[in-house]
Parts: C-alpha cells; sequence; structure tokens
C-alpha cells in the first residue's frame, strides 16, 4: 500500500483491506458516470439538461466572492 491516507477499512471475504480516498473519490466518479450513462441511454433526460443543471449548481454552490468583500 502507498503512503495515501486511509479513508476507510474493508472487509472483503474475511481479509481486511484499506481503502485511501483516492480509491473512493475514483469509485465514486465511475459509478456517477455509469448512471449518467444509463439515465442517458434510458432517454430519461437528455444529457444538455445534465451540463445546463450542473451549471446551475455550480453557480448555487461555488459562487466567486467579490474581491471588494475579500477579508484580509
Amino acid at each position: 500500500m502507498s503512503n495515501d491516507k486511509v479513508a476507510i477499512k474493508m472487509v472483503i471475504n474475511g481479509e481486511e483491506r484499506d481503502v485511501t480516498y483516492e480509491e473512493l473519490a475514483l469509485s465514486n466518479n465511475l459509478a456517477q458516470e455509469a448512471l449518467v450513462r444509463l439515465l442517458i441511454e434510458k432517454k430519461l433526460f437528455d444529457p444538455n439538461e445534465l451540463l445546463e443543471m450542473m451549471e446551475r449548481v455550480k453557480k448555487e454552490r461555488y459562487r466567486q466572492q467579490d474581491p471588494d468583500s475579500a477579508e484580509g
């Protein structure tokens, strides 16, 4: 195992395994991409709707701080 920080320890088939934050992030990205592809294939939404929603969420969650109001 590398020097990466351990996020969780899992027991698989009776063996303990360390899972790093990087592995968790990669697994999450893989699952998310698979889910999006499946929803698009099933025509539950259009890819452009996803892009529009991502932009909306980005604006809501990651607002740019006004440089004039920055502390320090």
